[in-house]
């Protein structure tokens, strides 16, 4: 079943791209779209089948490859991989489905959204080292052509940059993998096969570092996040939810599988510097944000901050902050696909993202009412307003963490006030306030363009309502990652509450606590 996640859409993309004749935009997204809806259906069947008891891989593939190069298909999904392959579904569906009848080069604009799923779905589900590097390079080439083609006015400075950026990532994390395989004597690339307990501490460290500086790229993480507000605000917004709601959660996916689960006693010599370069980003992120004009480079930013949260919830690594970094990658997708998604509605109905030109989108005659009320929904959740899911999982990251690194953890408190800040700017010069008579005769926004951001924002409201449907098929896997670390680090929880209440419990404990107050 894994396979068809896999092949279903580079099926899809190429009868989209080779489909005979002068097809029509039209019907190329009804194509387009029937294969995403399949794809989710079968991540949904997935979750059905899924025991959220086993800690380990289910669904497992395995055919040999290259076995000379240590290379074979092997594929399986567990609780940290699941929530992101559905996603990865998710967005893909509603990207394809908010699509503009007027797109140009159709064909080959629907064909690389699904080989970019194709790619992300086979990063997510590979349990061979070489096999990921193949399907976390293949993303490479979509995005490039996705933001050089459907780009802004500076589209192709921005897509050479992401090209270099990403290049070097895969490089290095490469390089790492090599290093690891080829140091511990190991003949096969198989992640069950290898092991790095053997290798000498500062060889660990060293391939560790690699491994992260990679990885960092990707996310990105400061310093290395420099390509970021080029490629999102000069990428379409559909090419700028992917890029962060799904491309980006490979980095974090990354940072847990390959340098948490892959180097458990490494890990915690570098957890302290690890915290307070995810400490740096949160903060960089938050303020930045702050002193943007531009509304698409302002949430772009935002993304940065956001991403931090996960470092440090991996660095602290107890039981609550580690659940709460797959729940912070799954709520980060669903919240900035929906600001993305908005501001591409803004961008497109008043012709500006400028914050001194907006004004009084909130009017029920002449703005755009609709848009603007689910805008105010999508910042209450970046700022983690209770009864949201961003607020479920920063609160357990926040917990999670603070018994290992309070003073990184309190940082970040902080800046999420921060994230009310630029938020509260950003709607209050955006939505309200008087319309100019003059010049305020934007085109209505139709039902079928507000689907995408209404089944986002319902998802946000109901996630947070009810985090068990978003933690509980993460919480035995993370648990069991956690036990691979130290035993002194095994022994820290977070303050309060003792170690026989479960995530779920703690968080949704919380959410009735905070909706109530």
């Amino acid at each position: 079943m894994l396979s068809a996640l896999l092949w279903l859409p580079a099926l899809g993309a190429a009868v989209v791209g080779f489909l005979p004749g002068n097809s029509n935009g039209m019907r190329l997204r009804s194509i387009a779209s029937a294969f995403a809806a399949a794809i989710f259906i079968v991540n949904i069947w997935l979750l059905t089948q899924f025991d959220t008891a086993n800690a380990g891989l289910q669904f497992q593939e395995y055919l040999p490859w290259i076995p000379q190069l240590g290379l074979s298909y092997n594929l399986g999904i567990d609780g940290l991989s699941l929530p992101l392959l559905v996603l990865s579904a998710l967005l893909t569906l509603l990207v394809i489905y908010g699509t503009g009848e007027n797109m140009e080069r159709p064909q080959l604009y629907y064909a690389l959204i699904l080989l970019i799923n194709a790619g992300v779905a086979g990063a997510l589900m590979s349990q061979n080292l070489l096999l990921f590097v193949l399907f976390y390079e293949l993303e490479l080439i979509p995005f490039y052509l996705l933001i050089a083609i459907w780009g802004g006015k500076q589209r192709e400075y921005a897509a050479m940059k992401f090209l270099i950026y990403t290049a070097v990532s895969g490089l290095l994390v490469l390089a790492a993998f090599l290093g690891v395989a080829w140091l511990s004597g190991s003949l096969n690339f198989d992640y069950s096969a290898i092991t790095t307990h053997e290798l000498p501490r500062k060889v660990q460290l060293i391939l560790l570092t690699i491994l992260l500086i990679g990885l960092g790229i990707k996310i990105p993480l400061v310093p290395l996040h420099t390509w970021l507000p080029d490629a999102y605000v000069e990428a379409s917004p559909a090419t700028a939810i992917m890029l962060g709601g799904i491309l980006a959660k490979l980095g974090t996916y990354g940072l847990v599988r390959f340098g948490l689960q892959m180097f458990p006693e490494t890990w915690s010599i570098i957890a302290p510097g690890l915290a307070i370069i995810g400490t740096v980003s949160v903060m960089y992120g938050a303020l930045s944000a702050i002193a943007q004009k531009d509304i698409k480079r302002m949430v772009a930013y935002s993304s940065i901050g956001h991403m931090g949260y996960i470092l440090v919830a991996c660095a602290a690594g107890t039981k609550l902050a580690l659940i709460g970094a797959v729940g912070q990658m799954v709520s980060h997708g669903l919240i900035l696909a929906l600001l993305f998604y908005l501001v591409g509605i803004i961008e497109t109905k008043v012709g500006t993202r400028d914050l001194d030109v907006l004004n009084g989108l909130m009017n029920p005659m002449r703005g755009l009412p609709t848009a603007s009320s689910l805008l105010v929904l999508g910042g209450m959740a970046s700022a983690g307003i209770p009864g949201l899911v961003g607020f479920v999982a920063e609160f357990l990251v926040f917990q999670g963490s603070f018994s290992i690194f309070p003073i990184p953890t309190l940082l970040c408190i902080l800046a999420s006030g921060l994230t009310a800040v630029y938020f509260v700017i950003l709607l209050n010069r955006t939505c309200f306030g008087k319309l100019d008579n003059a010049t305020a005769y934007y085109p209505a926004v139709t039902f079928a363009e507000n689907v995408p951001a209404l089944v986002l924002a319902g998802i946000i409201f109901v996630l947070g309502i009810q985090p068990a449907w978003l933690l509980k098929w993460s919480e035995s896997t993370t648990n069991a990652i956690v036990a691979t670390l130290p035993a002194d680090r095994n022994t820290q929880v977070a303050i309060s509450y003792p170690l026989e209440h479960s995530a779920i419990e703690i968080a949704s404990t919380q959410t009735k606590s905070a909706s109530a107050d």
